[in-house]
């Protein structure tokens, strides 16, 4: 058995049931959860967030959710530290932390140990770039990217233009290549023993459909409103890269009706994720838990502890 620090993780696509998997486990186990999504870090954005209630925390202590202001920026550096800080404390009172997310860049940062460069912000620099996407197209920067870096340019989609950007900017200010630092941020070893559960559905449909019932739920808990509240008072900002939020805006600008901009959240969800999935597919670590059958949850909560005890034996 390892001498590092034991830290649990569970991951997998919206709507698969991590919330409520990482409270049973914590239960179990005495644990206190480390959110890892990058939506639920900030204030006001509760219901399209799919932010846990109180009911469903059941007292278990849930950290890095609620906690920033929506015009404060906020990077996969920053999630590193406050994460490192949080599992620390929840260590310190003898607890287990268990990490419960579906954002993999930070899952994966975190329990990697990645190290960020200290590359210097150009703000006039990332503006221009910001201005060339807009003007004509993130393809151009895009093939910016792939003429300076193309390793970098094989992990960064076309469309994820802030770090399309940020890779960008990071040659600017350093003179070296984006994918050069990120191979050098991996060197340093993690102080962590970590296992991380997935949970995944093997018929997709399964995972589909309780994504549109996760939307209808939210509809009827409030989004509209909320949404609309968020439109009116800052224009969304970061709301806007929020699924949810946005594709409720043609419905606030009397461009569309509502049923069809609901059901653009229901596709944008499912596409998103796909997304997830593809992800963390490439994780050979991830120990899969099958959700099909969810009625039956006992059995996956049985699994998750199976998987856990063999880990902890091995």
């Amino acid at each position: 058995m390892s001498d590092k620090s034991f830290v649990l993780a569970v991951c997998g696509a919206t709507a698969s049931g991590k919330t409520w998997l990482g409270v049973e486990l914590a239960k179990k186990y005495d644990g206190e959860v480390i959110s890892a999504d990058s939506m639920q870090i900030y204030k006001g954005m509760d219901i399209a967030s799919a932010k846990p209630t109180a009911e469903e925390m059941q007292g278990i202590p849930h950290h890095l959710i609620d906690f920033l202001d929506r015009n404060i920026p906020f990077s996969v550096a920053d999630y590193v530290e406050l994460a490192n800080e949080k599992i620390r404390e929840v260590l310190g009172r003898g607890k287990l932390p268990i990490i419960v997310g579906g954002t993999g860049l930070y899952i994966d940062s975190l329990l990697n140990n990645v190290k960020f460069s200290e590359a210097k912000s150009d703000n006039e620099y990332r503006e221009s770039l910001y201005e060339i996407a807009r003007t004509q197209g993130n393809h151009v920067l895009y093939e910016l990217l792939c003429n300076a870096d193309p390793e970098a340019a094989e992990s960064i989609h076309e469309n994820n233009l802030v770090r399309v950007v940020r890779a960008l900017e990071v040659m600017h200010t350093t003179g070296r290549k984006f994918s050069e630092l990120k191979a050098e941020s991996r060197l340093v070893e993690s102080p962590y023993d970590s296992l991380i559960l997935g949970l995944n559905a093997a018929e997709r449909s399964v995972l589909y459909d309780r994504i549109n019932q996760r939307v209808d739920i939210m509809v009827q808990n409030g989004l509209v409103e909320e949404a609309k509240a968020l439109w009116q008072e800052c224009g969304m900002k970061t709301a806007a890269n929020a699924i949810g939020y946005k594709e409720l805006i043609p419905y606030f600008e009397n461009i569309m009706p509502l049923d069809e901009c609901i059901d653009k959240i229901r596709q944008e969800t499912r596409r998103y994720a796909k997304r997830q999935l593809t992800w963390f597919r490439r994780n050979e670590r991830i120990r899969w838990i099958i959700i099909d059958d969810f009625s039956q949850k006992y059995e996956i909560l049985e699994k998750s502890e199976k998987a856990i005890e063999n880990y902890r034996i091995m």
